[in-house]
């Protein structure tokens, strides 16, 4: 029973993060149609900021990296610049859900970003890292467009609270806003 319990604890948190990526959906959608954020459900103390595309997978990132944020997407860390504005956009997610897929990211792989105003700004990723997150520390200024997803390192590991931090470090690979950059649904 107990191992049971533990597999059903698991499969719970992967199901909940894909059901909550579909109600996202709904409200990015809505959000973009709309001049306001639109909550995924009443009581969300989050909402949409973007849609993030790596290699099939298809997440909505949300506002914020609190604990109940990060439960059912990636997270926009506050601070860093909104999707497609000039600085570095900085999407923080799980590794064991929403940012597994980063398992899979290498140098030369592309991403792409939607904003608020229904954009696609295409990325190609230059690095991945490695870093200490009690130690290491991400610039935010400078003003240089480019994109960081941050999850925690190694992907396999037991223990969730480790001090290690995965990065990929992506540039833009056209200008935003250009008809280049705004790429079809799908």
């Amino acid at each position: 029973m107990l191992g049971l319990g533990c597999i059903a604890s698991g499969a719970w948190i992967h199901a909940k993060a894909a059901l909550a990526q579909v109600l996202l959906d709904r409200a990015w959608l809505a959000t973009m149609a709309g001049s306001a954020p639109t909550r995924a459900w009443p009581w969300a103390d989050t909402w949409p900021v973007a849609r993030l595309r790596i290699g099939g997978s298809r997440q909505v990132v949300l506002a914020g990296v609190s604990g109940e944020a990060l439960a059912f997407g990636p997270g926009l860390v506050d601070g860093s610049a909104a999707p497609g504005a000039p600085g570095a956009t900085v999407i923080a997610g799980h590794r064991d859900t929403h940012f597994r897929v980063l398992r899979h990211v290498g140098v030369g792989d592309g991403i792409q970003l939607q904003d608020a105003e229904g954009r696609w700004h295409r990325y190609r990723v230059t690095a991945t890292d490695v870093v200490d997150g009690t130690t290491g520390r991400i610039r935010l200024d400078g003003g240089r467009h480019r994109l960081l997803l941050v999850t925690c390192w190694p992907f396999d590991a037991v223990d969730p609270n480790g001090p290690l931090r995965y990065l990929v470090l992506a540039e833009p690979v056209v200008a935003a806003g250009s008809p280049a950059a705004d790429l079809p649904e799908g």
